[in-house]
């Protein structure tokens, strides 16, 4: 099981239709990449070839 990481001020925000968007700065944190296809992932993720970059 990984590690639970508490949220922090700055670590999402709630669109219009009232999703909540987790942020690069929390992504890092996190430590890894889940491959879900994350609007602000910084890892490189491309769901439309389910690859990162090299």
């Amino acid at each position: 099981m990984r590690e639970h990481i508490p949220l922090e001020e700055g670590d999402y925000y709630w669109t219009p239709e009232g999703y909540r968007v987790f942020t690069a700065r929390y992504l890092l944190k996190r430590g890894y990449c889940c491959e879900s296809g994350c609007r602000h992932c910084p890892y490189g993720f491309d769901p439309r070839t389910q690859r990162r970059p090299k």
